[in-house]
């Protein structure tokens, strides 16, 4: 904020002849320290300097304090927006992600150069989801930012099929006892992947201890709070952590920023009290700028030498946070800009910038939430309606290189404002996987079914357990995981392990089976032995047995016979419509024909018998003529059963689809 400030101080051509002046308070991520530190600068009762630059420097706003950048965490964020929104200060923060925050009627005043929680959200079960992780665990702490973070992240999730299977809170002061009740139950869960909400110092009692269990099988995907932490890359944690993945601000490289902070040396100044503190931890030594003479270390001499230290404060070859606060100062500044008026036609050349009259805090929030600019590294900066930036995050992955150490690897990035189906994107090629491993991890509470079955979920489980059974008759699933079976269409059955629909086989009396080439055999041999017959009654057609047959009525019953042993030859062979109808009236037609003689001949034996009596005449009234009126008789209404029969429902042929269930 500082460097910011100072470089932003030294240009010509941003806020030309108006200085931006800073006074840095400690919030110690506590809610009341934070409020009271508010109240001290909106109420300007904290000691305030003035420069003095050409004689006396006056201050260009109405309230000591016209704009506030912060804080770093959620909760005291959203107290100190409560407490500033009346007044219409704008507060920035560079960290605080909440979603809760995004309410303008609670917060008006707030705006913030970190995306919120909902991209974040969002880009993380995009993430979760590509690499089909259904079963995973959550991980939080007691505050706003977990709580709002897993909540969205488990409604999302779960409207994606998938689902959570623990969430632990970790307190805020936990104890020994608390932390190992929540590794007991990580331990017992089979979900191997855990999605963490937290800061690296909340996390650092339970990873440290998951580190001497040796637990080293999870896969750990980071929050943006802890994605970048090096305060957990020390070596006792690297079995634990190595190949987490997660989401992080989009970061820079910012010139002039490292010999700045090499600059900087320890002072007895009050306002040094964050450096000296930083001075005597890095070096082990004592300043002596306070009374303690107790100390055992020894005295500092304050011009050790920073470049000798390898630590996150001399690397800033990419900052991120850093970055965010970078971006929220020069904001203010063209806020600033645009509302002095500086450089406009209106301002004469004595005088860039309008300072004749005082501005109200209220006056630079509008204008901050319409400021629009690209700044020096070629990004966009503005803010949405809901005082939100562009949702630019990129994908890190921790892997152990050659020396032994954590590096954080770039594998992907995530753009919130892309249209969908372009947001993430990622190069799997690049990731190390928890444990060495090149593989993606699979958390999963049930493997997905095979090809064949379908799901069916337990009762009183998540969605994401269930039981897989075999589909249906008549049913198929192509692809595993399937919830459903999709039903063969018409005429297809199921192969034998349903996976795939296959034509009905036709089954129907053939002229090449066994049973057909045996009727078929039967049917010539009837004809056969029947037409022998005939041409054996023609030959003795004169002789006295024949003549004493009726042999009219033998060779109309002969080849009555002859036609009904050649009606079974339509019954073998693909139906047809033509069969269909020709099979039931033919043989109908031939089987009464067949009868009426054998009716006939059977009544004139009867009348011959009775003939023998003194005076009968039977045989006279059914002589020839009224034995073929008798067989015309019964076969003509045959036929005209048969005729009507085939004009008003005549028969078809049809598939019998419920006879074959399957191959």
């Amino acid at each position: 904020m500082v460097f910011a400030i100072e470089e932003i101080n030294n240009s010509s051509s941003l806020l030309p002849g108006v200085t931006l002046g800073y006074r840095i308070l400690d919030s110690c991520d506590h809610v009341h320290t934070s409020l009271r530190s508010t109240l001290f600068l909106v109420n300007g009762t904290s000691s305030q300097t003035q420069a003095k630059t050409d004689g006396s420097a006056k201050c260009l706003s109405t309230a000591p304090v016209p704009a506030v950048i912060g804080l770093a965490s959620s909760s005291p964020t959203r107290a100190v927006a409560q407490t500033l929104g009346p007044f219409r200060i704008p507060l920035i923060s560079y960290f605080a992600t909440c979603t809760c925050l995004t309410d303008k009627k609670e917060y008006p005043s707030f705006l913030r150069t970190v995306p919120s929680d909902v991209f974040q959200v969002q880009g993380l079960v995009q993430l979760v989801s590509h690499f089909g992780w259904r079963w995973v665990g959550t991980v939080g702490t007691d505050d706003d930012y977990s709580h709002y973070g897993i909540q969205a992240f488990t409604e999302q999730l779960e409207r994606r099929g998938g689902c959570i299977a623990f969430h632990h809170t970790i307190p805020k002061a936990p104890s020994q006892a608390q932390i190992h009740a929540i590794l007991n139950s990580l331990e017992g869960s089979t979900a191997r992947v855990i999605i963490a909400f937290a800061t690296e110092g909340q996390l650092l009692e339970l990873l440290i201890e998951a580190a001497h269990r040796n637990l080293t099988k999870w896969q750990w995907v980071a929050s943006e709070a802890w994605v970048t932490a090096k305060l957990l890359t020390i070596p006792e944690l690297h079995p634990v952590l190595a190949g987490t993945v997660g989401f992080a601000f989009r970061g820079t490289t910012i010139p002039g920023l490292a010999a700045f902070l090499l600059r900087v040396r320890p002072s007895p100044r009050k306002e040094s009290v964050f450096t000296n503190m930083f001075w005597e931890e890095l070096f082990g030594c004592n300043l002596g700028y306070k009374d303690d003479g107790d100390s055992e270390l020894p005295l500092c001499t304050g011009s050790e030498d920073l470049m000798v230290t390898e630590n996150s404060y001399n690397d800033v070859s990419r900052v991120r946070i850093s970055y965010n606060v970078y971006k929220a100062v020069y904001a203010i500044a063209h806020a600033l800009h645009q509302l002095l008026q500086c450089g406009s036609k209106e301002q004469s050349s004595d005088h860039v910038c309008k300072t004749e009259s005082k501005f109200s805090p209220w006056q630079l929030l509008r204008y901050l939430r319409e400021v629009h600019f690209t700044n020096q590294f070629n990004e966009k900066v503005y803010f949405d309606n809901n005082g939100e930036p562009v949702p630019l995050y990129d994908i890190i992955n921790w892997q152990k290189n050659d020396r032994g150490t954590i590096q954080f690897q770039m594998v992907g990035t995530y753009d919130g404002s892309a249209p969908h189906g372009q947001q993430l994107k990622i190069d799997e090629g690049l990731i190390q996987w928890a444990g060495g491993h090149t593989e993606v991890p699979v958390s999963l509470c049930t493997p997905p079914c095979p090809p064949g079955t379908r799901q069916a979920t337990r009762l009183g489980q998540p969605v994401c357990c269930f039981d897989c059974l075999p589909c249906a008759e008549g049913e198929i699933s192509n692809i595993s995981g399937a919830t459903e079976c999709i039903k063969c269409p018409q005429y297809y059955w199921p192969n034998k392990e349903r996976v795939s629909c296959v034509a009905g086989i036709e089954e129907f009396l053939s002229y090449h089976e066994i049973m057909g080439i045996i009727l078929i055999s039967l049917s010539l041999f009837g004809v056969t032995v029947a037409t022998v017959i005939t041409v054996i009654f023609f030959l003795f057609r004169s002789t006295p047995i024949v003549k004493a047959n009726n042999s009219e009525m033998s060779f109309l019953l002969l080849l009555s016979l002859k036609l009904c042993f050649l009606c079974s030859l339509v019954f073998v062979g693909r139906p047809s419509p033509w069969t269909c109808r020709a099979r039931q009236a033919a043989f109908g037609i031939s089987f009464v024909l067949c009868i009426s003689c054998i009716l006939v001949k059977t009544i004139v034996v009867l009348l011959a018998f009775r003939s023998t009596m003194p005076g009968s005449i039977s045989l006279k009234l059914f002589g020839p003529p009224q034995q073929r009126v008798f067989i015309f008789c019964c076969t003509t209404g045959q036929v005209i059963l048969c005729a009507c029969w085939l004009a008003l429902a005549p028969p078809y042929p049809y598939k019998n689809t419920s006879y074959q269930g399957g191959v």
